[in-house]
Formats: C-alpha cells, structure tokens, sequence
C-alpha cells in the first residue's frame, strides 16, 4: 500500500531558511520550466518533457543559476517533474471536451504555497525526520510517522501560514481481514454532515460560516494596508492563517467522522461490511447561489475521497448508489416516491402508508437496502416510484488514494 503520513515539524532559524531556498529554486524551476516550454510550443509546435529540461537546466546552472548548488538536485528535478503531471492532466481534460480544461499556471511566491519534494536518503525516529541537504527536523507531533516495515519514496515539505509540514510518502504492507457486519448507509447533507442508518449522526461544524465575522474584519484591514509594504505582509499572514484554521476544522471533522463510519480498531464482525454513499454531483450543486457556500464548507468531495480509501485500510466494500436514486423523497416502509419534497422538509409523513420520516434518517436507510436488496414489493412493482434502473448499485470501490 501506498500511503502518506503528514505532520508539522518545528525549524529552528537556519533551517527555516534553508527550507525558504528549496521551496523559492522548486517555484523558479517550475516557472523555468514552464515559460520554456511554452516558447518551444511557438515556435517548433513542440515542447521538451521533464528529464529533457533536467539536463538544461543542470548546464545553465554552471553560468547562469550557480545560486542552485546550495539546494537539493531533486527540488528542482521534482518541480520539472510535477509540472510533466500538470500537462498529462491538461491534455487528458482537453480529451474529454472539459470547459475549462486548466492549463498549468505560473506560481508566485505572494500568492502560491511554498512547498518541495525530495527524494534520496530519509531517516525517520519517534521524534525527528532526516530530509536531504537539509538535516535532522524536529516532529511537533511524536511517534504518528511508523519506522517498521516502512520503505520511504519521498518527503514533501509544505508551508501554510507559517507553519512547516512534512508529508512522508511510503510503501508498507497493509493486512487486511474482511468485515462482516451489517451494511451502512450514508446520507450527506448540510445540517448534519453525514447521518447513517445505524443511528450514528455527525454534525456539520460549520467552520466557514462560524469564521465570516472575523474574515471580514481582517480583509478589510488588508485592503486599507499599502501594496507592497511591511504591515501588508504581516495582515496578509494573519488573514491566511484564519483560512488555514478553517480547512483545519473541516479537515478534523471529515477524518473523525470517515474514521468512526468505517471503524477500523473494532471486531470484524462490528465493523460494516459494505458502506454505501450517494454518487452527489458537488460541482453542479455549487452553481446553487443560495445554497454554494453551505455546500463547499461540508467538504462532500473530501469525504468521499477520504471514505473510499479507509474502507479498504478496513476490509469493507464502499457502493455508491446511482446519482438520481431518489433516496430522500422515497418511503423506505411502504416504497411510495414523493417528488413533491422540497429541500425545506426536513420531516415528512408518507401518505401511502402513514409513516413519519426524519428526512436524513429515511434517505440513509434506503442506502442501506441497496446493499441488503430489502426494499419493499411497492417499489419493484408499483407505479409512483421511478425507473428501477435507478434503484441498482452501480459502482463498487476498491482502490484507494490516502493522504
């Protein structure tokens, strides 16, 4: 498996400054990279690909950057590297006919995020991590990276509101044994963040809209500052560490609740053995202007990336119902579609059978019988119900991407 163990690490002065090197010669390979290729594109119809621009760099740096000899070989190489992946990414999007299929950008050291990979020779203890050129950095957080069975790829250092990270990229033998516990049914929402069938309900800390006030306060303090003075800097840094604080929060939330769901620690029997989520098209539901900011701040997307991964770390299947199966408006008692719902109805009695529904509980219940196949006879063969082809499990995950 492969994996990535991400913490904070704690640079004394010399060693953030280093650090500030590596990131400013990845930005400035980057960019060189980038203006070159575009240049060789106007004028051969052509361009050069990262191993290609590598060696041309590596000749200019005899002459022209002979400041890159203080850094790491690989900051630069990876930069050439990443921006390789920003243009296979490119070209794929243009494939598939995307409007905006993102060509890659250049990065500016005001408004970018500074990071850098190395790779080569990384040691790792309880308490300190070994980079490259770089030396021995101190862990905030003790004993979270493994040390057994560990076989490391690379090391990406980030910075984000003036706090260092380390991103630990490794192989490790994943052991697995199968859950056996009852199916799960997810339903996502805005109110609560996730509702699931077994009763389990986590709320949505709602960390974006709880922050506005002091968002507004602190950009309007910017927007009086000077452009290019000190005291800009210093707001621009106070404003970027609300924002980091926010994703923080959301992060938090999305991992402890993607954790409990798919319960790794407990019994193979407790934990459940398929978890089933709605196929939920965020993109589209953002152009929603009423609803766009309460939709983003959930994290939908996050979540199913973070529920498909730690569902196989738990021997669990993840099903993803098809996108227009009318999970919510659908009585999981008596089978009767009600298309009549509105967002606004929480709580909804079914007038083919009577029964009294809470809205998010209803919608992961019916979730949770497209695992177990026991829907009621009304909704195979009944007519106020939608097509059953809508009805059917169409995706099964497997694979994972951990970060």
């Amino acid at each position: 498996m492969t994996s990535a163990y991400k913490t904070e690490v704690d640079p004394n002065n010399i060693q953030r400054t280093v650090l500030l090197k590596h990131a400013g010669t990845a930005r400035f390979a980057w960019n060189w990279g980038l203006s070159r290729r575009i240049q060789e594109y106007k004028e051969t119809g052509k361009s050069s690909h990262a191993i290609e621009q590598h060696r041309q760099l590596n000749e200019l740096k005899k002459t022209d950057f002979p400041w890159m000899y203080d850094v790491s070989k690989a900051a630069p190489q990876e930069a050439l590297r990443n921006l390789d992946k920003a243009y296979d990414n490119f070209f794929r999007r243009v494939k598939k006919g995307e409007k905006k299929p993102g060509f890659p950008k250049f990065k500016s050291k005001k408004t970018g995020k500074s990071s850098f990979r190395l790779t080569g020779s990384i040691q790792v203890t309880d308490t300190h991590i070994r980079v490259p050129r770089i030396g021995w950095l101190k862990l905030k957080e003790r004993g979270y990276i493994p040390t057994d069975d560990l076989r490391i790829l690379s090391v990406t250092v980030s910075e984000m509101a003036g706090r260092w990270f380390v991103s630990v990229q490794c192989e490790q033998e994943l052991l697995v044994s199968m859950a056996t516990g009852e199916p799960v049914g997810v339903d996502l929402g805005i109110k609560s963040m996730a509702v699931c069938s077994d009763g389990q309900r986590f709320e949505n800390p709602k960390a974006l809209k709880k922050a506005q006030k002091k968002l507004r306060r602190v950009q309007r303090k910017l927007s009086r500052r000077k452009k290019g003075g000190h005291n800009r800097d210093k707001t621009r840094q106070k404003l970027a560490k609300v924002h980091d604080r926010i994703a923080n929060i959301r992060k938090d939330a999305l991992h402890k609740a993607t954790s409990a769901i798919t319960a790794k620690p407990k019994p193979d029997n407790e934990r459940p053995s398929v978890v089933v989520i709605e196929d939920l098209n965020v993109a589209g539901m953002g152009k929603n202007h009423c609803l766009a900011q309460a939709i983003m701040d959930v994290g939908m997307g996050e979540f199913r990336r973070e529920i498909e991964y730690k569902t196989v770390w738990a021997g669990e299947q993840l099903m993803v119902a098809e996108r227009f199966f009318a999970s919510s408006r659908l009585c999981s008692v008596c089978g009767v579609v009600h298309s009549e719902l509105t967002l606004a109805d929480r709580f909804w009695t079914c007038l083919g059978c009577g029964t009294w529904h809470d809205r998010d509980e209803n919608a992961s219940t019916n979730l949770k019988n497209l695992a177990t196949g026991s829907f009621p006879e009304s909704y195979a063969c009944g007519e106020n119900v939608r097509p059953e082809s809508q009805a059917v499990l169409v995706e099964t995950r497997t694979k994972h991407k951990a970060s």
